[in-house]
């Protein structure tokens, strides 16, 4: 599973209330959640967003509250994959729940700046920068999440094993 998009770059400790800030948290429309996404810091992020687009971003992505509104809110507004330094440990699994793909490599984080192209290979952990020629490995995803992530998220992997039982 081949990921392509442009990269939106944040630095460290970006926490779940600048991905969406905490006035918003009433709102159970995605697509509501995904016009405010970033809003807390970069309030150009979602009318610039673009289906496929990258988020990269250094340590501790995703930290402060544990509200599953913040991964819901970056993957409704286009973006395919999160690649960071770290991850605060709530917002990882809270991606991988929703179907989100996430994965750590400090060096692609360092070495990536906004607007860069980059190639992810969720299966192999590879990550291409193509507009610098460089490229990085990070742990790739094992195949159950690959699974995972294709099916949508948790609760729509789990209907389909439930239905395969079902037959």
């Amino acid at each position: 599973m081949t990921i392509r998009g442009k990269v939106f770059k944040y630095g460290d400790n970006v926490d779940t209330d600048a991905i969406i800030p905490a006035r918003f948290l009433n709102v159970s429309d995605p697509a509501e959640l995904a016009k405010h996404a970033m809003e807390g810091m970069d309030a150009g992020f979602a009318s610039s967003v673009r289906t496929g687009d990258i988020l990269v971003a250094g340590l501790n992505f995703g930290c402060g509250s544990s509200r599953e509104h913040a991964p819901l809110a970056l993957k409704t507004a286009g973006i395919s994959v999160i690649i960071a330094g770290s991850f605060a440990r709530i917002f990882f699994r809270n991606s991988i729940n929703i179907g989100l793909p996430v994965m750590e490599c400090a060096e692609a984080a360092q070495g990536t700046q906004k607007g860069d192209l980059l190639e992810v290979d969720l299966a192999k952990g590879i990550i291409v920068n193509t507009t610098r020629g460089t490229s990085f490995q990070a742990k790739p995803l094992p195949p159950f999440l690959l699974e995972l992530m294709k099916s949508g998220g948790l609760v729509e992997y789990t209907k389909k094993r439930l239905q395969k039982k079902e037959s």
